[in-house]
């Protein structure tokens, strides 16, 4: 399988895949595990019950570094960057002159700098694109010899708790510096209490030549199984997370994608700091926020009769009209009934709309649930 030379930092634990008898997929230049022998159902149902760990070195992690790196940030998204006190991470949206998503993004306040972790697919866009627009202001600096390890589940925090003090008193989007403790050796990381999969966890950022004695230790404890980017792709979907690329791309507002949550009061109208982000204007206005007078908005489903809904499939309103297309769908392994998200236009977004979706020629009964499917297990203190 080939993995371009940018990826060789993933290469210690791909073998470690191998030996757990991982099926490996490519993935954005990656050989990526897709899922173990037990399957994804087992994954997935695992990760809901104990705790998993998923390779996730695909991601882009950077720095921003300097004493303009929140304000410049701030200026690519729409976000409150000055104000996250240190050790707080937030959910940010990069966004083009249109007010289209290039990409989502996590960034964290670690007080000397900015830690921003982008997706693996969109990472050479972003980077070319925050390096372009902002790397006059503050160093934007590229970390390729970082790996990046997720433990998610109700019991991660039992297990990761064995080998490093004191991550139990972080709450969610909260993060730091600690030190692993394995059997023969110390290891440094930086780890937030985020993920996801809807459920408790934590991410880990290692530093490539100690990912592999840090996924070992950590897929010793007995409570933790490996999985794959499959199960990944059904925690988060019910979870109502969106994929980049299927639930939102440059196509899609903040406002339709219904992530206007993610804009913080003082960048909206009327606050301190309101616009100065790419597609300000019509992200504030032309779809303004307080009316949410939008062309589209992306909604729950749930399958009634027994046939699940893939994406790209046709939504169609009960006169047989088209309304909008799904754009991630699947069996919820949690719930057993099939779920799926995607675009419909306002008033058909209603919670308990009747729509249908058209599967090999055929209606399927469809109604719109609020988000998430599965209630997420955060830990907020």
């Amino acid at each position: 399988m080939s993995v371009s030379p940018a990826s060789l930092l993933t290469v210690p634990l791909n073998d470690l895949h191998v030996a757990l008898g991982a099926r490996m997929v490519p993935f954005a230049g990656y050989a990526m595990p897709v899922q173990y022998p037990t399957g994804l159902i087992a994954e997935h149902r695992h990760t809901r019950a104990a705790a998993s760990l998923f390779d996730v070195s695909h991601m882009g992690q950077l720095r921003l570094v300097g004493p303009e790196a929140a304000a410049a940030f701030e200026s690519l998204i729409p976000c409150d960057v000055i104000d996250l006190p240190v050790g707080q991470q937030r959910y940010g949206l990069l966004l083009n002159d249109n007010g289209g998503i290039m990409d989502d993004l996590m960034f964290v306040n670690r007080g000397t700098d900015i830690f921003v972790i982008v997706n693996g697919a969109c990472k050479a866009g972003d980077i070319a694109h925050i390096q372009t627009h902002i790397g006059h202001r503050c160093q934007v600096i590229v970390m390729p010899e970082q790996a990046l390890l997720a433990l998610q589940g109700p019991m991660a925090v039992t297990a990761l708790s064995r080998l490093v003090t004191g991550v139990e008193k972080l709450v969610f989007m909260t993060g730091g510096y600690f030190t692993v403790r394995t059997d023969h050796q110390l290891i440094d990381v930086f780890l937030t209490r985020s993920g996801y999969t809807g459920e408790d966890g934590f991410e880990i950022s290692v530093h490539h030549t100690q990912a592999l004695a840090l996924a070992q230790a950590l897929l010793a404890q007995p409570e933790v199984k490996p999985c794959g980017l499959g199960a990944r792709n059904s925690l988060r979907l019910e979870a109502g997370l969106p994929l980049y690329g299927n639930d939102i791309d440059t196509s899609t507002t903040p406002i339709e994608a219904s992530l206007s949550w993610a804009i913080q009061k003082v960048r909206r109208t009327g606050g301190l700091r309101a616009g100065g982000f790419p597609g300000a204007i019509k992200v504030l206005a032309k779809y303004a926020i307080q009316t949410g007078v939008i062309a589209r908005k992306r909604v729950g489903l749930i399958a009634l009769d027994r046939i699940p809904v893939r994406e790209h499939t046709e939504l169609q309103d009960l006169t047989g009209r088209r309304i909008g297309e799904v754009t991630s769908g699947l069996l919820g392994p949690t719930i057993d009934v099939p779920i799926a998200m995607g675009y419909v236009p306002p008033e058909f977004a209603v919670l308990g709309t009747s729509i249908h979706a058209i599967v090999r020629g055929k209606p399927v009964r469809m109604e719109v649930v609020a988000l998430p499917f599965v209630a997420t297990r955060y830990f907020r203190g």
